[in-house]
């Protein structure tokens, strides 16, 4: 009698709830797409729990910053950047958008270059069977010059195998060769692993809403190398120590971009949360602030002890913002274009600038060595 009512269960629970939804290329961002998202600290939520028709109540979650993800069309990339990742570029490489990227490790990197890495951007591909990742592109400055470097993924990434259904499992590599010459002696060598699994569909609910869901895990291992002129050794190949990274993603059709992301690093053999971001409505964080984007710069970076702002509009506040969302040092400026924070005291890492003008906000990334 058990196994009968159990096998009705189970019967009547794929009946009800199918095998969850399926998502195609046109639930991902496109060229042009802006999207607000919010970020949340980490308070010991459980976001490893899956399966099948399986509940998710992240309505907790409480935002502590907002950002705008622009998914901008190739349009807006420089025109040599164009070239490599446009029509022009052969077909794989012909890029639907490209958007700010925290992917590569800058702050590992700088700690060995003695070059500025900022304005770091990833190409992505839109097609029917995959999105993938192209290349990057990134402003590097070296004894005063600046020059925009492209670089073109030797091994095309994918990030997911479309459609995507309950069950699925793919994996992909990635390789990427970054040479710094003529304006340094140096080349990068990138080299990723991505596993993405859909284990788990059913039924998400966080402050934006309630939705149908599949759960997607990305998990993800890198093993980069450098190579650069060392003191005594002369020209060497240097290995970076870099962790694990595990994404947990919960998505939708429709709304382009993960509805919940969970971003963890591998720690001794733990999990330690990294970012917590999720789609959301402009919650107005700051009362009457309307996020725009202007002229700003940012120096040095990365910055040690000193970070200077310089911003072509007059500004009234600044703060800093750390990966987690959290407020970690604020000025108030008597409408002045110039800001200048002691960072010293901060930890390494990546940091985001908040910058208002009156009733008006602008936030740019830097890294703290």
């Amino acid at each position: 009698m058990k196994k009968r009512l159990l096998l009705f269960t189970t019967c009547f629970t794929t009946l009800i709830f199918g095998q969850g939804i399926t998502l195609n290329s046109q639930d991902f961002a496109n060229g042009g797409d802006t999207l607000r998202t919010s970020v949340a600290a980490d308070n010991g939520y459980d976001f490893t729990s899956t399966g099948a028709a399986y509940s998710w109540d992240f309505s907790a979650l409480t935002a502590n910053s907002q950002n705008l993800r622009h998914f901008a069309p190739m349009s807006e990339a420089p025109f040599f950047v164009q070239f490599m990742f446009g029509f022009t570029a052969p077909a794989n490489y012909q890029a639907t958008y490209f958007i700010e990227s925290s992917d590569l490790p800058i702050a590992t990197i700088t700690s060995f270059l003695p070059i500025t890495i900022e304005n770091i951007y990833q190409y992505a591909k839109v097609a029917v069977d995959s999105i993938t990742n192209v290349g990057y592109s990134m402003k590097v400055t070296s004894n005063g010059t600046t020059f925009d470097l492209p670089i073109k993924s030797d091994t095309i990434e994918t990030h997911y195998a479309l459609p995507l259904a309950f069950g699925d499992t793919h994996f992909s590599r990635g390789f990427s060769k970054i040479d710094f010459n003529p304006i340094y002696n140096a080349i990068w060598n990138q080299h990723r692993t991505r596993t993405t699994t859909v284990d788990g569909y059913g039924s998400l609910t966080t402050p934006y809403g309630t939705f149908d869901v599949l759960r997607v895990r990305h998990d993800i291992t890198e093993t980069d190398s450098i190579y650069t002129e060392v003191p005594i050794l002369g020209g060497t190949w240097i290995p970076l120590d870099l962790p694990n990274v595990h994404e947990y993603e919960w998505w939708t059709n429709g709304e382009l971009m993960p509805l919940l992301k969970f971003t963890t690093n591998e720690v001794l053999g733990n999990e330690v949360v990294s970012s917590i971001e999720y789609r959301d409505h402009y919650l107005g964080l700051d009362a009457g602030i309307e996020e725009l984007v202007w002229d700003a710069e940012i120096y040095p970076i990365p910055a040690t002890d000193l970070l200077t702002v310089r911003s072509e509009r007059n500004l009234t506040k600044a703060s800093l913002v750390d990966q987690f969302g959290r407020e970690v040092m604020q000025e108030i400026l008597g409408n002045t274009p110039w800001a200048v924070f002691d960072v010293s005291g901060l930890a390494s890492g990546v940091y985001t600038i908040r910058m208002f003008a009156g009733d008006f906000l602008s936030s740019k990334k830097f890294i703290k060595q």
